[in-house]
């Protein structure tokens, strides 16, 4: 029995991030690689992980998680005795068969939730090692966080796994767990195409042209572009259909209005800014960074030509779940500033109220 109303759930869990914000915040004026800042970051890191694990694990079976229900239904399918069926992402399908045969549904979120969270903080701690706090921290207080933990489940774990594989060291690891990743979600056929963009050519120049020259583009043939798209099966309309027809979609955090969403350009912009910022003002050469960043900006491009469609949020995301590290990454492997901590709690001040504001106040999940 939850002991917790599914109505409050989702506010909780933005007071919980309000609270662990005000640690960071007192601690803003110890320098950053004190070690009296690292290792209270390092407990406050590891208590917001497993925090977040079981809250999201844990949550109960509710509407207001929309794809939630959808996933219990073909998870009892499976328990009730249906064959395997794999009509798309066969490593997930598989994953939701095989967990049916053994154990309960709960079990089977919870291991969801497993799945989103711990490829993520692997991936921080090999980004940045003692100060991983920060990159993990900029991660769940991302705007569509918490979404897609909850609601979006394929998508976030495809996306948690595809981070954790740019993470590693060797290219033939990489390819392996990115393509893994696809068949998740095959949506992260994207990013993928990105990453492998970014090993014939990884110059940021051209990826910055790339995304501004797709936003007049998408002004004058957004429509064009969308129908395209879904032409050649790049985007599955019946799919989204499916998503966005059955269940209330406030759990999206986003209303599902169609028109040129300015709002969430402005918020892809934020990245594209600190990118630029990083790269040709202030000259910071890290080639995993740059990597990183163009495959954002390659990413979000694409979103850009169809932002349109009353789905964008979705296929904002496959750019957006990198969101957090394209701004943090650089400020935490250089140093731009001589009161850097305190430059890096700004910024994860700013980050984060966009997000409580969006969420809180604005969509009132």
């Amino acid at each position: 029995m939850n002991l917790i109303p599914a109505e409050y759930y989702t506010n909780i869990y933005y007071q919980f991030l309000l609270l662990m914000m005000l640690f960071v915040i007192i601690q803003g004026g110890i320098k950053l690689e004190a070690s009296q800042n690292l290792n209270v970051k390092k407990a406050l890191g590891f208590f917001i992980f497993i925090i977040i694990l079981f809250y999201i694990g844990l949550r109960p079976l509710n509407y207001r998680f929309g794809d939630m229900i959808i996933y219990d239904r073909q998870f009892q399918t499976y328990a009730s005795g249906a064959p395997l069926k794999i009509e798309k992402d066969a490593l997930f399908e598989y994953f939701k068969f095989s967990t049916a045969q053994v154990a309960t549904s709960s079990v089977f979120f919870f291991l969801c939730s497993i799945l989103y969270l711990v490829p993520l903080y692997l991936a921080c701690k090999k980004f940045f090692k003692d100060y991983w706090f920060y990159g993990f921290f900029m991660l769940v207080i991302s705007f569509s966080f918490w979404t897609y933990g909850t609601n979006g489940l394929r998508n976030g774990i495809a996306t948690s796994i595809f981070l954790y594989g740019l993470s590693k060291d060797k290219k033939f690891v990489v390819l392996t767990i990115l393509f893994a990743s696809t068949f998740i979600h095959k949506s992260m056929l994207l990013p993928l195409f990105g990453y492998v963009a970014t090993l014939v050519y990884n110059n940021s120049k051209a990826y910055f042209y790339l995304w501004l020259a797709c936003i007049p583009l998408s002004l004058a043939l957004g429509g064009f572009f969308t129908n395209f798209f879904m032409t050649v099966g790049v985007v599955e309309e019946k799919a989204v259909e499916g998503y966005l027809g059955e269940f209330n979609q406030a759990a999206e955090g986003v209303e599902l209005n169609v028109g040129f969403r300015w709002d969430f350009l402005v918020y892809s912009a934020s990245g594209v800014f600190a990118g630029w910022y990083y790269v040709f003002k202030k000259k910071y050469q890290d080639k995993l960074y740059l990597q990183l960043l163009n495959i954002f900006l390659f990413s979000n491009a694409f979103w850009v030509l169809v932002i349109r469609a009353n789905y964008s949020n979705r296929l904002a995301y496959l750019s957006w779940f990198m969101l957090g590290i394209i701004i943090i990454y650089p400020l935490i492997k250089n140093k731009f500033f001589e009161s850097q901590h305190q430059v890096i709690v700004r910024i994860i001040l700013a980050y984060f109220a966009f997000t409580y504001i969006m969420n809180v106040f604005v969509y009132k999940l």
